[in-house]
């Protein structure tokens, strides 16, 4: 009779290295490992061989790059998202993709599980589950930290690191690095650790080792640097006039980004399961992206189009950051924020220095600013009377007059 088949999200850290080889032993299971290449870098290395070597039966390592940055940070930039007015949800993003490809692969391989080493206390496990019972409901889930043999067996690092030695698993976990890191093509985040609190600065100088895709904003370069992204509905395609695919513009901002401090960020935030977290994110590349297209819309985006879709970017980024990606109410949003970018076209100017993301000018084929009407001086079109104001104010201001002379009245 064929072992049972259970894919395993595999990054090659110490939780999922010794989550492999568990599941291996406690289910007799045949483990396939999931790794999704969605810009770790360097991270990747030797992932294959450390995989195999553990217990897996086989490995994947799928480039999904030109995925992610196509649909999924794309049509999340359209939409402004933003958690909580800070966080532009790097690792949010990633989670429903990974997931997706999960199933997509125990469905090829006919594995009747898939399983994760997100922690029951953490976003990422409510990210990945919902997208699987989105995607593939007759799929079942394991998610060995929210079982209580799994836990007992492990109640700390020091046990999984005992049992990685007694089963040859290589580890690099290190107590010169007090904090957990997730990396992709979006950004960064640092988290846990001396993180955990909210009054370690970590932007000190002697935190600066920490940082991997900026530098602190004050080794940023004395010279500001000027750039031109180019828009063709919501989406940037061009940098400094060279056309440029939704990766390389990824990969082309963070450069620069990082190059000038730009997009940290230092935050408590609120996790879907209840509690608060501190989190540290650089997200350089996206920073500028996400300024650079807010101004696009400030010239060409009608203004009661642009108000409904921003009283939709709290509604948005919670679903994001909640794991909701393939939910229809997500779905529906997206719809509509699809049509509000139908002429998000043209260029923006930007001013990069040490940190800041400055408005330089923008321009458009399709721009709803009219010079000749929003002039102090003279109107030469004639398109706008100042007079109608009068009675545009007296209407408005109506309701506000008969409520004062209630609330008057009632005093006396």
């Amino acid at each position: 009779m064929a072992k049972e088949k259970i894919v395993l999200a595999y990054s090659g850290g110490l939780d999922t290295s010794v989550i492999l080889k568990w599941l291996k032993e406690t289910y007799d299971a045949e483990i396939i490992a999931f790794t999704a290449d969605i810009g770790q870098k360097d991270e990747l290395d030797g992932l294959e061989e450390k995989a195999l070597q553990t217990g897996a039966s086989k490995i994947y390592i799928d480039d999904l790059r030109d995925e992610f940055a196509k649909d999924f940070i794309n049509p999340m930039f359209q939409a402004a998202a933003l958690y909580e007015g800070q966080y532009l949800l790097g690792t949010s993003i990633a989670r429903p993709l990974i997931a997706k490809r999960m199933v997509e692969i125990a469905r090829a391989e006919g594995a009747t599980a898939i399983a994760h080493g997100a922690t029951g206390k953490g976003n990422d496990q409510v990210r990945f589950e919902l997208t699987a019972a989105a995607l593939a409901p007759e799929i079942s889930v394991i998610a060995p930290w929210r079982l209580e043999e799994f836990r007992e067996q492990f109640p700390g690092r020091a046990e999984m690191i005992a049992y990685a030695e007694k089963h040859g698993i290589p580890v690099t976990a290190s107590a010169a690095k007090p904090y957990s890191t997730d990396r992709n093509l979006l950004h960064i985040s640092f988290e846990s650790g001396m993180l955990e609190d909210p009054w370690f600065d970590a932007a000190a100088d002697s935190n600066k080792d920490m940082y991997v895709l900026s530098v602190a904003p004050e080794d940023a370069p004395d010279q500001a640097e000027y750039i031109e992204l180019e828009f063709e509905k919501g989406d940037c395609v061009a940098i400094n006039g060279a056309k440029l695919t939704p990766l390389q513009v990824m990969e082309t901002l963070n450069e620069i980004g990082g190059k000038h401090g730009i997009g940290r960020v230092d935050m408590v935030e609120n996790r879907f399961v209840g509690m608060k977290s501190r989190g540290v994110y650089e997200t350089p590349g996206g920073t500028i992206l996400f300024t650079a297209h807010r101004k696009m819309e400030s010239l060409t985006m009608d203004r009661d189009v642009m108000h409904l879709r921003d009283s939709l970017i709290s509604k948005y980024a919670s679903l994001v950051y909640n794991g909701f990606w393939f939910a229809p109410e997500r779905l529906a949003i997206q719809a509509l924020v699809a049509e509000s970018q139908k002429n998000v076209s043209g260029t923006v100017r930007l001013k990069l220095y040490k940190g800041n993301v400055i408005g330089a000018g923008v321009k458009s084929p399709v721009s709803l600013y009219n010079p000749d009407i929003a002039t102090m001086e003279a109107d030469p079109t004639k398109a706008y009377d100042q007079g109608d104001a009068t009675g545009f104010i007296h209407l408005n201001a109506l309701r506000l007059k008969v409520s004062s002379g209630v609330e008057q009245n009632a005093k006396k």
